[in-house]
């Protein structure tokens, strides 16, 4: 199908194997959508609101989230490599085991305390 400019409603239905090219889906609606093994290449998805959802190894490369909000999500055994996190805040979260290694921790705080000062105060002593 191309060229088709009209509202589509589709409702218990396999698309399986589809293919979208240059499709415009703003304000498009999903409930209760299998979309495993789904590939997103050069996808806006600002204003995006995800709810109930399972990402499980997902991968996300080469994008931009600036803004982007995660509240009440599982992320146990997520991994971020070359991430910028820069004015990022974290509050509330179960951080058991997490481990940062070979980061940029200019200006971090914890609890309102600069984790730089905290680590030269624990190379001093150790």
């Amino acid at each position: 199908m191309t060229g088709v400019t009209e509202k589509i409603e589709a409702s218990q239905s396999d698309l399986s194997d589809s293919s979208f090219d240059q499709v415009m889906l703003k304000n498009a609606r999903f409930h209760d959508v299998a979309a495993q093994r789904v590939s997103l290449r050069d996808i806006n998805l600002s204003d995006a609101r995800f709810a109930q959802f399972n990402l499980s190894r997902g991968s996300f490369t080469d994008g931009t989230m600036p803004g982007v909000r995660f509240e009440n999500v599982n992320m146990a055994g997520t991994g971020f490599a070359n991430v910028s996190l820069v004015g990022a805040s974290i509050e509330g979260a179960n951080l058991t085991g997490l481990h940062i290694n070979g980061c940029n921790l200019t200006r971090m705080r914890i609890d309102g305390v600069p984790v730089e000062d905290l680590i030269a105060a624990y190379r001093k002593s150790a």
